[in-house]
């Protein structure tokens, strides 16, 4: 651990008291989250506010739930009487089985062979009732379960801890499928965008070591670049650096400003 502190101290020195280019960049969050809503309906209670900071499975905001309620209680009455048609026709299959054996371990009169016959009849037709009351039971369980995943919607819990950095929603607020609600940003993987002119690109590559630092809170740190993507403009000549770097316990956050310091060979 010491031999490492004084590998990366030695990197800071040599770097800083070498021929060097600074460019500007600013803090971003490499996993930005955009909350949207699923159903229509009201916000009942909002949990946060803009600058809170959650953790993972606390519930943002709730909405209204008396028209899911009715309608669960819906599924599951439905559920609960497909269950009972189902017995009751198992029961009735049951009583006539009893009756068909009991008859064929009997002698075989004509009259006793018509009541036979008579009694595959109704079994048969007892089964096919059975046959639909066991899907009716299915049909009910799938709605049962498509309900139980809407009121897991109903409240709206974080994804992974961060920050919210924006709110559209108020208690009373209807909201519609889509909406984005909440957008909160994860704080633990950040890391820095800059951009450079053509005339720089020579002198950097993926994975080269670069000192970063963060003026507002005096840190300095050393970073990795992580990618060097095109400007979204191309008339601008500009070339977007994403260089990563480790935030310590320092209390950084995104959008602040940085300072990145490259090397200059020449």
């Amino acid at each position: 651990m010491r031999k490492g502190l004084i590998v990366t101290f030695l990197l800071m020195i040599s770097l800083l008291y070498a021929d060097d280019i600074t460019i500007t960049g600013t803090v971003v969050s490499d996993g930005q989250k955009m909350i949207g809503s699923r159903y229509m309906g009201y916000i009942k209670k909002v949990n946060v506010k803009v600058g809170d900071h959650v953790k993972r499975e606390d519930v943002l905001y709730e909405m209204e739930s008396a028209e899911f309620d009715i309608m669960k209680s819906q599924a599951d009455l439905m559920l609960e009487q497909s269950k009972i048609v189902v017995e009751f026709w198992r029961k009735r299959l049951e009583n006539i089985n009893k009756r068909k054996n009991s008859l064929e371990r009997r002698t075989k009169t004509k009259s006793l062979i018509g009541d036979l016959d008579d009694l595959t009849s109704q079994a048969e037709n007892v089964k096919a009732m059975l046959d639909s009351a066991q899907v009716m039971v299915a049909q009910a369980n799938i709605k049962v379960k498509q309900l139980a995943s809407v009121f897991n919607y109903l409240k709206m819990k974080a994804p992974s801890e961060g920050v919210i950095v924006r709110r559209n929603i108020n208690v009373g607020d209807m909201i519609m499928p889509g909406m984005l609600t909440i957008m909160m940003v994860d704080t633990e993987n950040l890391e820095i965008h800059v951009s450079v002119s053509e005339s720089i690109i020579a002198k950097v590559s993926i994975g080269q070591q670069l000192i970063v630092k963060i003026p507002s809170i005096k840190y300095s740190t050393i970073g990795i670049i992580k990618a060097i993507v095109p400007a979204a403009n191309p008339m601008t000549h500009k070339i977007q650096m994403r260089i990563a770097f480790d935030r310590g316990d320092k209390n950084v956050f995104p959008g602040m400003y940085a300072k990145v310091l490259i090397k200059d060979n020449n």
